[in-house]
């Protein structure tokens, strides 16, 4: 099969984690998109790219300018399009582009919407948030599919809201089997059990409630509690990101990270901050983080907030600490941790099935096989 890939950001880690699961499902996959970085993406592991050009994070206006740049060069996207049996399309501003690409250059190609999160701008009551999504479903109606990565966007929003009547398919943010790296977390096998306890919050680095709470947990217990930060940081979402790191004592900064120093990440941590408040009371309490398969992969207990759908993945699987009031609750439990509790919490997360945080090479064919095939 094969597959033309319109992405939101060229140079994102999962971009990469999903392109290698549809090639090791069988898919031969062309990828356009634009990108966050200054510097244009010339390729990605395994060929050449489309890039559509650059897109600035909080700048809707902007992005809306570069989206109708990019569907006014559809005539000139034939060589990736062409001959595609289906059309992806990653995030709603890149829906339009693939859209348009698809009546030009492949009409008779399946055409499936990918929603990873559902964004703030889509869930207000004003004027622009219902125009947002009127756009979207003048555009899901043109869909075969959609695809998303929690289930709770479907109940939650795409049915009640948008009256969603298309197939859809779930595909998790899990890791792709990788032998390599599978190696690499059976060989670090995590830090010694026992205070200083490290928390690691790890990807992309944009929610300033996290940081707050997680500055409160390292000054109450500053001999007990470590937190190490390592991603991409969001930073017109925090007042002074790196002030505050600094004047918190036992919190680090360490900079972005590649997708193969994952396992060298969480073999450094204890646990795995799994909390998001981003868009509190909307997307935040949907979601299902890639931090959530990224830790419990690499044998990480996830620390996960009650009542919202991370909380009830991992309360289902026993994989971490689910926590009504984290800040309250992680100080009480970390301050009485002893290091055969975590040795029995650590267990119970490395003894799951591979299956719950990685998709391996039946998975991906499974999945590629589903996005091939047309409703009846």
């Amino acid at each position: 099969m094969r597959i033309a890939y319109f992405v939101h950001n060229l140079r994102d880690p999962a971009v990469r984690r999903r392109l290698w699961l549809l090639r090791l499902g069988g898919a031969e996959v062309s990828l356009l998109g634009f990108r966050r970085s200054e510097e244009p993406v010339a390729s990605a592991p395994g060929e050449p790219v489309v890039d559509l050009g650059r897109t600035h994070d909080a700048a809707m206006g902007q992005r809306a300018l570069a989206v109708a740049k990019a569907v006014a060069r559809t005539p000139f996207l034939r060589a990736a399009v062409a001959g595609r049996d289906v059309i992806m399309a990653r995030n709603l501003e890149t829906l339009a582009v693939a859209c348009a690409a698809r009546a030009v250059h492949a009409p008779k190609a399946k055409l499936i919407y990918e929603c990873l999160d559902v964004h703030r701008s889509l869930l207000g009551d004003g004027f622009k948030s219902k125009a947002m999504r009127w756009v979207e479903r003048a555009l899901m109606a043109r869909c075969d599919q959609v695809v998303v990565s929690s289930p709770a966007f479907v109940e939650h929003y795409f049915q009640p809201r948008q009256g969603l009547s298309r197939p859809w398919l779930l595909i998790e943010n899990k890791l792709v089997h990788d032998r390599g790296l599978d190696a690499a977390a059976a060989t670090l096998g995590g830090p010694p059990p026992g205070p200083p306890w490290t928390i690691g919050w790890f990807g992309v680095i944009r929610c300033a409630k996290s940081l707050s709470m997680l500055r409160q947990i390292a000054s109450a217990l500053p001999d007990q509690v470590r937190v190490v930060i390592r991603g991409q940081v969001a930073r017109h979402e925090f007042d002074d990101f790196d002030g505050q790191v600094a004047a918190t004592p036992g919190m680090s900064y360490l900079g972005p990270y590649e997708p193969a120093d994952v396992s060298r990440c969480y073999g450094e941590v204890h646990f795995s901050w799994a909390i998001d408040y981003f868009e509190e009371g909307q997307n935040s309490l949907w979601l299902l983080p890639n931090r959530l398969y990224e830790g419990g992969r690499n044998g990480v207990p996830a620390l996960a907030l009650a009542g919202v759908e991370t909380g009830r993945w991992v309360a289902e699987r026993g994989a971490g600490l689910v926590l009504a009031d984290p800040v309250r609750e992680a100080i009480a439990h970390l301050s009485s941790l002893t290091a055969a509790e975590y040795a029995a919490l650590r267990m119970r997360v490395e003894e799951l099935p591979p299956s719950t945080f990685t998709y391996d090479s039946r998975d991906s064919a499974r999945l590629v096989a589903a996005l091939a095939t047309r409703a009846a």
